[in-house]
């Protein structure tokens, strides 16, 4: 016998928590560095987050709320749209802790990376800075943000698009025939409650010609 419930009327089922984001895993995570008009750095990341298209490549990240006030993750997309770049870093098993402590909800004028041991390198293309430990970026620059229904009408969900102009990658994840051997890096993905998972085990599938 299956549960159902309709979206919305999540109470229905009886459980602690909504299990939508259980379901939709594993999620990529968005680590976002972004820099506002006066070269404040914002550093948070978003598990609605992954690749549009490729040709041009895109990405998106999608963020609940715009910023009444300076501080959280949502300076994320107003620094996008003010100043039309961000880049994406690569969040590892052995960032785990780094990419958590920057989800936190700071107060105005404190950063981020205060509360880690991060450091920053410039970018090649864009303004906003990589994370120097993250073996791999996505230097972004915003094509438009898409605002999407919500049922809280005083936050709005908000789809953040960004074409992808340049692209880092730490030498030590290639392979002698120039391939990415993820298992090198080892990135964490979203699940649902505070679950994470990590990529460790890797197969591959020839797709069926016809």
């Amino acid at each position: 016998m299956a549960l159902f419930f309709e979206p919305g009327q999540h109470k229905q089922h009886g459980l602690p928590f909504n299990p939508f984001k259980t379901l939709v895993v594993p999620r990529p995570i968005g680590w976002i560095s972004t820099m506002d008009a006066q070269g404040m750095v914002n550093l948070a990341p978003y598990s609605f987050f992954n690749g549009l298209a490729d040709a041009p490549p895109m990405v998106f990240f999608a963020s609940n709320g715009r910023p009444r006030s300076r501080g959280g993750g949502k300076d994320s997309l107003r620094n996008a749209e003010a100043t039309g770049e961000f880049v994406v870093n690569l969040a590892t098993w052995d960032l785990r802790e780094a990419v958590n402590a920057t989800s936190a909800p700071l107060p105005p004028g404190e950063s981020e990376l205060q509360r880690t041991e991060l450091s920053l390198l410039p970018s090649e293309r864009v303004r906003p800075p990589r994370v120097a430990q993250s073996p791999a970026h996505l230097e972004c620059r915003w094509i438009r943000t898409v605002d999407l229904p919500c049922t809280n009408p005083e936050e709005g969900n908000h789809l953040v698009i960004g074409e992808v102009v340049g692209i880092h990658i730490d030498e030590a994840l290639l392979t002698e025939e120039g391939f990415v051997d993820l298992s090198r890096a080892r990135p964490i993905g979203r699940l649902g409650y505070m679950d994470y998972t990590v990529v460790d085990t890797i197969f591959s599938m020839p797709r069926p010609k016809r």
